[in-house]
């Protein structure tokens, strides 16, 4: 774990839990630092840009530049522009990644859509969901930002995307193309904008096994699971996904760093 050079870390239930730092991050944070290592945070959730994340951290008392937080929705944006995907789009998303897609050049549309892509949309009617189905039943290219099931919060887990992609499967019958973690379109974004070449001196950090830690072993980088969040000991048993570490929090992993 010294030789890591950079770690990508999840945010809820990894760095924090809803509105509240976890004790451990600042001193993983400290400890980064004084090793001259870096850290990016790496999210799944769309449903805000990055700038939002941003502030939400430097309010919890740590100091990161504007970009130390990379978001699926950014993530699906350098897919569709460097593919060439059509610009004018049907989006489920929430005000802020609207405002992330029309930022790069988008159009958002229903009536002339030729693509629909889903976020973690906290906005979502059945208008949209409709209008969704609709242009997808019509052959409509669908993307979806990231997988997850469900989003943490501190009084329990609510529907995220990955539930919406669930309802709109089950009434059109189709899969979206995903882009998030785990998948390799996300690793492809990441490496872009961070240089991150070497794969033996960089680890995704996480608390889920099926986002976080499928993505470290698809990406051939090392996997360290935490248990602050969403996956126990218990889940780990009965997963086929491994990580290649094993930790209480990030606090364990900044006890290790110092030897």
């Amino acid at each position: 774990m010294q030789n890591i050079r950079t770690f990508l870390l999840d945010l809820d239930g990894t760095f924090y839990l809803g509105n509240q730092i976890f004790p451990w991050s600042l001193d993983f944070v400290e400890t980064v630092r004084a090793q001259n290592k870096n850290f990016i945070f790496v999210t799944n959730n769309s449903s805000r840009h990055g700038r939002y994340y941003v502030d939400k951290i430097r309010k919890m008392g740590v100091d990161i530049t504007d970009d130390q937080v990379f978001t699926s929705g950014e993530a699906t944006i350098y897919h569709l522009r460097k593919y060439n995907y059509p610009k004018k789009l049907f989006l489920m998303g929430t005000p802020d990644l609207e405002e992330e897609f029309q930022a790069a050049g988008f159009e958002l549309t229903a009536e002339e859509a030729e693509l629909v892509v889903l976020g973690f949309d906290m906005t979502l009617t059945y208008d949209k969901l409709r209008t969704a189905c609709d242009l997808i039943r019509k052959g409509i290219p669908f993307i979806a930002t990231h997988p997850d099931i469900n989003c943490p919060t501190p009084t329990g887990p609510i529907p995220d995307a990955g539930a919406m992609i669930a309802l709109i499967k089950a009434s059109t019958g189709v899969e979206p193309k995903v882009i998030g973690k785990p998948y390799p379109e996300m690793v492809e974004a990441l490496r872009a904008k961070y240089g991150l070449e070497d794969p033996e001196t960089v680890a995704m950090v996480g608390d889920r096994l099926y986002t976080d830690i499928a993505m470290g072993k698809a990406a051939g980088i090392k996997s360290i699971l935490v248990l602050s969040g969403e996956t126990q000991l218990a889940d780990l048993e009965r997963s086929p996904i491994k990580p290649d570490f094993v930790v209480e929090n990030l606090g364990t992993i900044a006890q290790r760093i110092r030897g």
